[in-house]
């Protein structure tokens, strides 16, 4: 599987062709890549913005995932002009889609924080405590 594939770049293969649950986890499995797509379904950012917002990742890992959810259609990249113009990253129409599941998910954490005894950050940058919806 090539993560470093470009935008509409068919070379990223489903690893159980045939198999829905494994190309959704190919498209938004990883360990960023829902918090990513819920920052994202808040507004579009900046690089640097969603770098603020994402302490914990460092900025190979941020662009890595980036290029994933490009390269899956989920995300697209405007640059807004010449370098070092800055790149904004927003959720592409169909990346819209998959925020049902992104909610599904962030309200399932919400439980299992209260079960397990976890701690919330819901005032933090980093928190994801807001609904999308």
């Amino acid at each position: 599987m090539n993560k470093k594939a470009p935008a509409g770049n068919p070379s990223r293969p489903n690893p159980l062709p045939g198999c829905p649950m494994a190309a959704a986890f190919a498209a938004i499995g990883g360990k960023w890549k829902l918090t990513l797509l819920y920052w994202l379904a808040h507004g579009e950012s900046h690089f640097a913005g969603l770098r603020r917002r994402s302490a914990p990742i460092t900025p190979k890992v941020l662009a890595e995932q980036l290029r994933e959810l490009e390269a899956d259609g989920l995300v697209e990249r405007v640059v807004t002009g010449p370098v070092p113009a800055p790149v904004i990253y927003r959720l592409t129409p169909y990346g819209t889609t998959v925020l049902p599941v992104v909610e599904g998910v962030r309200v399932w954490g919400e439980t299992h924080l209260e079960l397990t005894h976890g701690e919330t950050a819901p005032h933090k940058p980093m928190g994801c405590a807001n609904a999308i919806f």
